[in-house]
């Protein structure tokens, strides 16, 4: 048991159901799971009254966590902070950041959450982000999933990333997507990532067109119209 509580939140993710179990086995005691809300931020914000606590865990449907993750050395969060990133691995690109990594988030955070297109960069306090691993980011669990990771990062750190990321690292991170090669699927997230950049490039100051990269269907509109439904269904 880690002393936290702990909600796995996802959407449409295949192994979604499976990431759970290995979450509950690995964090112990019960993790809840919220399933299938569309609207990112409302979603985010319901994650905050399943739980009693006020710090809890807080895992994408797709993220795989390590066995070894230390849940007993975990720490609470420092006054003032409001979430705490661990690192996920990239499996197409190589690269090892937030990306889809495990967090510790405080509920009266969310609760008070702004607005923000990646959703988590407008809560009030800090954000810190750890430099230990906590597991791997398995978005790559079909063509459209993979080619919508790619999507969703890329345009946002092509408008500038929400997180004060330099402009050296964006386009470091940009460089790695757009050459995806490893793993299951990577074709399409390198394709995702290409496509990504064009959209913020014509969308960027439009704020609420950029806001459709929060729009499952939107997302899986566009992917249709560029890959044709056998992409979607892999």
């Amino acid at each position: 048991m880690t002393g936290f509580e702990a909600v796995q939140l996802s959407y449409d993710e295949p192994l979604a159901g499976s990431l759970h179990t290995r979450l509950t086995r690995v964090l112990g005691g019960t993790v809840k799971r919220l399933h299938g809300v569309r609207g990112m931020r409302r979603a985010y914000r319901l994650t905050a009254e399943m739980v009693d606590t006020e710090q809890f865990f807080l895992a994408d449907g797709d993220f795989a966590i390590d066995p070894e993750f230390p849940t007993a050395a975990v720490q609470p969060l420092a006054d003032g902070v409001a979430m705490r990133v661990w690192q996920a691995v990239n499996p197409v690109n190589g690269l090892t950041y937030g990306y889809g990594g495990l967090k510790l988030i405080r509920r009266s955070a969310l609760r008070e959450m702004g607005q923000a297109v990646d959703v988590l960069a407008a809560l009030p306090g800090r954000i810190e982000f750890c430099r230990r691993t906590a597991g791997v980011t398995r978005f790559n669990q079909s063509p459209f999933h993979a080619w919508k990771a790619g999507f969703r990062e890329c345009a946002m750190l092509a408008r500038g990333s929400e997180y004060g990321m330099t402009d050296a690292s964006a386009q470091e991170r940009i460089a790695a997507w757009t050459a995806s090669r490893d793993g299951e699927f990577a074709v399409y997230a390198a394709a995702g990532a290409r496509n990504g950049l064009g959209f913020a490039k014509a969308a960027a100051r439009d704020t609420e067109r950029f806001e459709a990269l929060n729009d499952p269907p939107w997302l899986h509109q566009h992917f249709t119209t560029l890959y044709g439904e056998q992409a979607v269904a892999g």
